[in-house]
């Protein structure tokens, strides 16, 4: 990706469930630059899955432009915009969502299916990046594997397409503090080795000491978070 374009622009978005309910989606501005790392904090139920369901495209917002990779995802619709989830948004989920019936290198691959990778190299690619996180058995049934080596398959999907923009929805949540650990150090470090973004939502009080960035969804509606990075420079990009 090129580091002159943000990896993840928003202005001023907004959405709600329920015509006259409150905003649970309210974020004045947010700029993330390829290869930086941020976390974003609140309580359950405040609205921070739903802030990374509306970057990924997949709920639409009532007000408000979101740009990944220079793209504004909202402008996009049907194929064309599975095609850019696809290529530029790896998501790490909670739970892993590993697919039963599949081995570890086959759930990988799925994560290719919407790129423009082309078939053959899916298999290699796969079971490439998943040697590299330290799986020795691609072939493996995930439900086989311990809940350390089912996350590092979860890492494996979320980059199997050199995404510009990694979202990690509570990643440590189904994790043991001693795993929790060597699970975000992996993402993290994966994340920079392949200068992706990470934007990364908890409320998980030990993530705070991993990021030198973060902010909260309350900061984020008061424009602080944009106050908070120093990440000023290409921000006319997204106006």
């Amino acid at each position: 990706m090129d580091s002159r374009v943000m990896a993840l622009g928003i202005r001023d978005l907004k959405f709600r469930y329920a015509s006259g309910s409150e905003w649970v989606v309210d974020v004045h501005a947010l700029d993330l630059e390829a290869g930086e790392q941020m976390l974003l904090t609140g309580g359950s139920g405040r609205g921070k899955s739903t802030l990374l369901n509306l970057i990924a495209g997949l709920i639409e917002p009532i007000e408000g432009r979101i740009f990944v990779g220079g793209t504004d995802v909202h402008s996009l619709h049907g194929a064309a915009r599975d095609l850019h989830r696809g290529r530029t948004i790896g998501v790490i989920f909670q739970t892993f969502n590993l697919l039963h019936g599949f081995s570890a290198v086959e759930n990988v691959m799925t994560a290719m299916m919407f790129s423009t990778i082309p078939r053959r190299e899916h298999r290699p690619r796969a079971e490439q990046l998943l040697e590299h996180l330290g799986i020795e058995r691609p072939d493996a049934d995930p439900d086989k594997l311990s809940v350390g080596q089912q996350q590092r398959v979860a890492v494996a999907r979320a980059m199997a397409c050199d995404p510009v923009l990694v979202l990690a929805d509570e990643p440590t949540a189904s994790l043991d503090p001693e795993n929790a650990v060597t699970a975000m150090a992996l993402i993290e470090a994966i994340c920079r080795e392949k200068n992706a973004a990470l934007l990364c939502v908890s409320h998980d009080p030990s993530m705070k000491d991993r990021f030198e960035r973060q902010a909260s969804l309350e900061e984020l509606a008061q424009g602080g978070a944009a106050e908070t990075s120093g990440t000023t420079p290409g921000a006319e990009r997204w106006a």
